[in-house]
């Protein structure tokens, strides 16, 4: 458990915060690349408590302006995009990708340039990269190194964003993401079903078959490796090794080769969070089916589980199909709806101070405290953690296998993943 107030130093992010402050020190996803069209309608894109709009310019760069216009707080949203700027429709003032103002036409032609230059205008750094729009908004002058993740290395055509929106803390998104115990119990159906089964193949019932995993870890300079390990499966045993990037990614065990995911939880407000999953294949174009196929969704990529339900509804779960069998009751949904929901019913807000931990919670109370930790040491230092050279993320690769009770998993993951770096 934590007290209140360590849960409210870890859980809240607006503008002056402790965590606010050293998270926006991190270049976090703001949009999907596609979302922008050059000359197109603005995108509203709230982080971290605050209000944006992202556009792309008629040379193609892309802007990440403050929403409000800063005459009289009209929303840039309502702007037009033309002539590489947005130009408030209210009085015409117009604002570079730079975060400028280039033109102010209701000022005196004398002193109109001289005025628009004087007009504060708040921007951020961007970037694209695995066909996501990348934002930075911390302190410093000169923005961090840009993240190396692999799928940042690759074309666009090898990564398939998605994005969920939760009623739910950062926090509870990113707890979700690292917890390898629950995908027996929680996610039971579709492991068992017959698309869970052409996905996961014989790993379905080495997930069904142990719900008390060990938990073993290596500490990284980025955050640290878990390895879930299953023991109680005969004469082999079955380890999913996630890597975690902290204070946001989690990169799901899979296979040596093929498609991957990796999933982060980015703040949009302390109650909301905007849950990313990040399908790629450093080896060949993806369309994103392994995050789709194991049930239905909205179709709609900025928003894929904006038809899950709510609490009203008790997002959509179904006794009947209970009775009948089905684990959870949320029917012909991914995982990800089963997580949201499990999510979305403790509270925007969870109290931790009245949880109760197990053995399979050990990763959740290491990251809990890693990053009490960084928070603090970052107030302190201003030392921006789990970055700097030494924190190589461009081989990160989350593996699962199964392999003899006589081998350690550690050698066994060494010699998969050397084995595909040499392929």
């Amino acid at each position: 458990m934590l007290n209140a107030a360590d849960n409210t130093l870890l859980t809240r992010i607006g503008p002056g915060t402790p965590m606010g402050n050293m998270l926006r020190e991190y270049w976090v996803p703001a949009c999907r690349s596609a979302k922008l069209e050059a000359d197109g309608a603005p995108e509203k894109v709230r982080l971290f408590g605050e209000n944006f709009v992202a556009f792309r310019a008629t040379d193609g760069r892309v802007g990440f302006l403050q929403e409000a216009c800063p005459h009289r707080c009209a929303s840039l949203r309502l702007a037009r995009n033309e002539g590489n700027g947005l130009r408030c429709i209210f009085h015409g003032w117009k604002f570079s990708v730079d975060g400028v103002c280039v033109d102010a036409p209701t000022e005196p032609r004398g002193q109109r340039e001289r005025f628009a230059r004087s007009v504060p205008v708040r921007s951020h750094p961007t970037r694209e990269a695995g066909g996501l729009v990348w934002v930075y908004m911390g302190a410093q002058e000169t923005p961090p190194p840009f993240p190396d993740f692999e799928f940042t290395q690759l074309p666009d055509a090898h990564v398939f964003p998605l994005r969920g929106i939760i009623k739910t803390n950062w926090l509870q998104g990113l707890e979700a993401l690292l917890d390898s115990a629950h995908v027996t119990f929680l996610h039971a159906t579709n492991l068992d079903s017959a698309v869970g089964r052409s996905l996961f193949l014989e790993e379905s019932d080495m997930m069904l078959g142990d719900g008390a995993p060990v938990f073993e870890f290596d500490e990284k300079p980025y955050g640290f490796t878990e390895g879930a390990i299953r023991t109680e499966l005969g004469d082999q045993d079955y380890a999913r090794v996630r890597e975690v990037a902290l204070p946001f990614f989690s990169f799901i065990p899979a296979a040596p080769t093929g498609a991957r995911i990796v999933c982060c939880s980015i703040p949009i407000d302390d109650e909301t969070t905007a849950q990313w999953y990040i399908s790629y294949d450093a080896d060949a174009p993806v369309d994103g089916s392994n995050l789709t196929l194991m049930g239905n969704w909205s179709g709609d990529p900025d928003h894929f589980n904006s038809d899950m339900g709510d609490e009203s509804n008790l997002w959509h779960q179904d006794r009947e199909a209970m009775k009948a069998g089905h684990w959870s009751g949320i029917v012909n949904r991914g995982n990800p709806y089963e997580d949201f929901a499990v999510q979305e019913s403790m509270g925007t807000i969870v109290d931790r101070s009245r949880e109760y931990l197990g053995t399979c919670d050990r990763v959740i109370y290491r990251a809990r405290r890693m990053l009490l930790d960084a928070v603090r040491s970052y107030q302190t230092t201003s030392t921006v953690p789990f970055t700097g050279p030494e924190a190589d993320l461009r081989n990160i690769r989350a593996l699962s296998f199964a392999y003899p009770k006589t081998e350690n998993w550690r050698d066994v993951r060494q010699a998969l993943l050397t084995g595909h770096e040499s392929a």
